[in-house]
């Protein structure tokens, strides 16, 4: 710290004075004068942070303890990105006496892994901008002093794993009405595994399709301010991912697990799946204690607008509102026959095809349909397109976007993860976790004798700034029990 006292003495003082020396004679330079305060903390910031490490250096090579069981073996010098810029600093290299392992101690205490060049703050500032962005602004958003390649970006995202969804709510909550919005959203892929095995089907197109799944949870719908006729839904909670197979059905067993920690199932009337009837989600929903599927309005609409596709929008109007009665209140053969009837007179067989594959749709999500018209018993409006395009569309396919599985898969959770809003910071951290810990030895504290030996050898190397601390024991030899305890659990 003392270090960095002089640096902003001597150096920072200087010229914050100068740039305001500027502009006080040119005051319609106002965002130049912001531009260069900010750089100049900058630099405050990243000297500090050197003083600061090269501080603990220092303390791990004059530590009793530490030679105990370390010797010094080399001085190197070490760049870290932090999102403040880079920050250079000493850092010492020892050698175990009993194992000869070679360790940077400095690092072990910090944190970092071998040949990690970045700081948490910068990944979790680049994530952050990575998942709303592209790979490209989250290189360049990284740090306020300085940005990575975009294959930096590329390589974190791929190698992320996620926390398990733990969230619980206590007590849990007593709701009458909850619901599950379920589609999907079509990614384009680069490769799967490895670049080059994409293949061909017959019609000469490669096969690079690729369904992202979406889970929205909510509670229901209410206004977003007391005026206002924007309507936001209640508590939701998204669900992402590439996933088939067993992993679909543990896909949707996650979602169980969710909907179990934080509400009081047995007080809840229904549970509501708002979906397109996909052969994903309905073998999904078979895994959900008591769920009521209704077909998204959104493909209702879609397909009885096909059941008279040879009509113009104003001849359509009375004709759908037909089949919308027909579907609410009669039976399947009464929605046959008026499909029968529609058909008659078409002119282009193409046109008959296309009615008989939407009345097919229909008839194969017949109740679905039929409360989705009938809108009672709590079923609200869907806004399943709405969530894909939020949740996924925005980032993963609204561009000429290419994906390999592993990205996409990635980053559908990490898109999930963020409008959770998950902390960016807490998910960099739980990739240690997430790896195999090693374990330490219990932690010890200073005795109170080295304590006041240090303060009694310390004392007057603060000079001049000494006055300026008011503390029973000096700045200095409190980090230096702080530090200590570090030093004892390696």
């Amino acid at each position: 710290m003392l270090n960095s006292i002089l640096y902003f003495e001597q150096f920072c003082i200087k010229n914050f004075e100068k740039l305001e020396d500027e502009f006080l004679k040119n005051p319609e330079n106002f965002a130049e004068y912001v531009f260069g305060t900010t750089n100049l903390l900058c630099k405050f910031g990243t000297e500090m942070l050197r003083d600061s490490l090269e501080t603990m250096d220092r303390m791990l090579c004059e530590s009793a303890f530490r030679r105990k069981s370390w010797t010094i073996e080399a001085h190197h010098t070490k760049t870290l990105v932090t999102s403040l810029g880079d920050v250079t600093f000493q850092k010492t290299l020892f050698l175990n006496k009993q194992t000869k392992q070679r360790a940077y101690l400095l690092a072990q205490i910090l944190g970092l892994e071998p040949k990690q060049r970045l700081a948490e703050d910068a990944a979790a500032r680049m994530l952050e901008e990575a998942v709303q962005t592209s790979y490209r602004r989250g290189a360049q958003q990284v740090s306020l002093g300085t940005q990575v390649s975009r294959q930096t970006v590329k390589n974190r995202i791929h190698a992320l794993k996620f926390p398990p969804a733990t969230q619980t709510s206590e007590p849990k909550k007593k709701v009458d009405w909850l619901y599950i919005d379920a589609d999907e959203g079509h990614v384009a892929l680069q490769f799967r595994e490895k670049k080059g095995d994409l293949v061909k089907a017959e019609n000469g197109v490669k096969n690079n399709g690729l369904i992202a799944k979406m889970v929205c949870v909510y509670e229901g719908k209410e206004d977003e301010t007391v005026h206002s006729r924007r309507r936001i839904l209640t508590n939701r909670h998204y669900f992402c991912g590439v996933n088939s197979g067993e992993a679909n059905l543990q896909f949707w067993d996650d979602i169980y697990r969710y909907l179990e920690r934080n509400y009081d199932l047995d007080q809840v009337k229904k549970i509501y799946l708002n979906a397109d009837g996909g052969n994903w989600i309905r073998t999904g929903a078979r895994r959900l204690k008591g769920v009521t599927y209704v077909l998204d309005g959104f493909h209702l609409e879609k397909y009885l607008i096909k059941l008279a596709p040879h009509l113009n929008r104003k001849e359509r109007v009375p004709v759908l509102e037909e089949f919308r009665k027909t579907i609410r209140n009669q039976t399947k053969n009464d929605f046959r026959e008026l499909v029968e009837k529609q058909k008659k007179g078409m002119p282009k067989w193409r046109k008959r095809a296309k009615v008989e594959e939407a009345a097919s749709y229909i008839l194969s999500n017949w109740t679905a349909a039929k409360l989705r018209l009938k809108h009672k018993n709590g079923v609200l409006g869907s806004s399943t397109e709405s969530h894909v395009s939020h949740a996924l569309s925005a980032r993963m396919s609204s561009g000429p976007m290419g994906w390999s599985r592993q990205g996409a898969s990635n980053m559908s959770e990490l898109r999930a993860y963020y409008h959770n809003g998950g902390d960016m910071l807490a998910l960099v951290r739980y990739q240690k976790k997430a790896a195999p810990e090693e374990k330490k030895e219990a932690e010890k504290i200073l005795s109170s004798t080295q304590i006041l030996r240090s303060e009694k050898n310390r004392h007057g190397e603060l000079g001049k700034y000494l006055e300026s601390i008011h503390h029973s024991m000096s700045l200095q030899n409190k980090k230096k029990v702080y530090f200590e305890t570090q030093i004892r659990g390696l």
